[in-house]
């Protein structure tokens, strides 16, 4: 009897896989375009801001190449300034950043799965074209190893270049592998360990980020990076998802699936 009323779990369900495509690959388009776009006016802000706050930096150390963000003007030094509130406005823009990337995403999914998914796409496109314009808008960074100043929240995120990019990337294959076989019919099934692999290895590359928080803060230079916490986030993350995603299909009908899928 189960056999008969559900024959898709076992093989794939015999529908026309065109208009399906049609659906999910519209979706990816729009996160993409998305991204590159928001990617182009986070860039342009950094570049107002670099202005902004260029004499206030330059007081302080002026010896410092006007290429290097660090290092950063500590809170004392920020308050003899008088841009105190420019903290919180700039944590104000990134709380705002990480709410239009998942409001975009919330726009095409159809459920919690393809919404995570699109937010990772939408994410990854951004971070990766922020940084192809700021390099083609301000000339930086003058590598893949230049130090970047990520996030603000809750402490200063600070890695060279070429860690938050392949972290996107990461990120946008995952959410497109994610799309594609729901697609099809095919669900990555992520159970409790899995879940709990992708969050435990984007914390340590969170940890990666912020081990040096205290001396950033301070007014240092960035010492060497964790390349190797970072990569071992990178391969629990990884592996999570595409231990989830290479299992044994159990395929579901095409149009259950949400919204991109239909």
């Amino acid at each position: 009897m189960r056999a008969v009323s559900a024959p898709w779990k076992t093989s794939p369900p015999s529908v026309d896989p065109d208009p399906l495509t049609h659906k999910w690959k519209k979706s990816l388009l729009a996160l993409v375009l998305f991204g590159v776009a928001f990617g182009y006016l986070e860039a342009a802000v950094v570049g107002y801001l670099r202005i902004l706050h260029e004499s206030s930096r330059r007081r302080f150390h002026p010896d410092r190449q006007p290429g290097d963000l660090f290092p950063l003007l500590t809170r004392d030094e920020v308050r003899t300034t008088g841009q105190s509130k420019t903290l919180a406005i700039e944590i104000g823009r990134e709380i705002s950043t990480m709410l239009m990337l998942a409001a975009v995403a919330l726009a095409v999914a159809g459920n919690f799965g393809q919404w995570t998914a699109a937010f990772v796409i939408a994410f990854g496109v951004w971070d990766i074209a922020f940084y192809v314009f700021l390099k083609i808008l301000l000339g930086w960074p003058a590598s893949l190893l230049t130090w970047d100043i990520l996030f603000l929240i809750p402490v200063p995120w600070v890695a060279p270049v070429l860690a938050p990019v392949l972290v996107a990337a990461a990120m946008v294959a995952g959410g497109v592998c994610h799309l594609w076989l729901e697609s099809i019919g095919r669900r990555a099934h992520l159970n409790a360990w899995h879940a709990a692999g992708i969050v435990a290895g984007g914390l340590v590359i969170i940890v990666s980020f912020t081990l040096d928080y205290p001396n950033i803060t301070a007014g240092g230079l960035p010492v060497a990076f964790p390349w190797s916490v970072f990569a071992l986030g990178m391969a629990i993350g990884i592996a999570s998802y595409a231990h989830a995603a290479l299992r044994p299909p159990v395929w579901t009908r095409p149009g259950d699936a949400g919204d991109i899928t239909r």
